[in-house]
C-alpha cells in the first residue's frame, strides 16, 4: 500500500470517527442541539441592507425598537428547511410584541427560490444576498445560523444549528430580549 493510499485511509478513518456522534444522534431520532452564544460585546453590529424576494428591501437600521430574527438558510440545506415552520410559528406568535423573522437566502438564484416557495408556501420575509456578503459581514459559516437582535439594535446572541423556535430551549434565549 502506498503512502498517498495510507493517508486517504486515515482521511476517511477520521472523517467517520467525526461523524459517528451526529449519525448516531440522527438514527435515534435526535438532531444534533444547536449552539447559542452570546454576541461578543466588543463586536459591533454590522448594518445590513438587503432585497428582499417580492417586498421593499430590508435595512436592519429601520427596524430598531423591534427584535429582529435574522435566519441565514440555502433550500439545499435540509436542517434549515426544518426549522422554517417553526420560525413561521415564531413570526406569528410574537408579531403583538414587535418581533419580526427575517429569512436571508443565501446565494441562490431566483428559480431555485421560486422552487423552494413552491414547495413550502412561507409568509416569512425573505431577504437576498446574491453575493454572500451579508454571510460574511455576519461571519455566518454554518447553515441555518439566526441572528437576534435586540430592540436597541445591537446583536444579542447567534444560534448554528436547527433550532425549534417553539420549544422550551428557544423561549428561554428570547425571553431576555422580548
Amino acid at each position: 500500500m502506498s503512502a498517498e493510499q495510507r493517508a486517504a485511509g486515515r482521511r476517511s478513518l477520521l472523517a467517520a470517527a467525526a461523524l459517528a456522534p451526529l449519525v448516531g444522534a440522527q438514527a435515534q431520532g435526535d438532531a444534533p442541539a444547536a449552539q447559542r452564544r452570546a454576541w461578543p460585546a466588543s463586536r459591533p453590529t454590522p448594518a445590513l441592507e438587503l432585497p428582499a424576494w417580492e417586498a421593499p428591501p430590508f435595512r436592519l437600521a429601520d427596524a430598531r425598537g423591534q427584535v429582529v430574527v435574522l435566519n441565514f438558510w440555502a433550500s439545499w440545506c435540509e436542517p434549515c428547511r426544518a426549522e422554517m415552520p417553526s420560525l413561521e410559528l415564531l413570526a406569528e406568535r410574537h408579531a403583538g410584541d414587535r418581533l419580526q423573522v427575517q429569512a436571508i437566502n443565501h446565494r441562490e438564484t431566483d428559480g431555485a427560490i421560486r422552487r423552494f416557495l413552491a414547495a413550502w408556501p412561507l409568509t416569512l420575509n425573505i431577504l437576498r444576498d446574491s453575493d454572500g456578503a451579508a454571510a460574511r459581514a455576519w461571519q455566518v459559516r454554518v447553515f441555518p445560523s439566526t441572528v437576534v437582535i435586540g430592540r436597541n439594535g445591537r446583536a444579542a446572541f447567534t444560534a448554528t444549528g436547527e433550532v425549534d423556535w417553539g420549544g422550551r430551549e428557544a423561549r428561554q434565549w428570547l425571553a431576555g430580549v422580548l
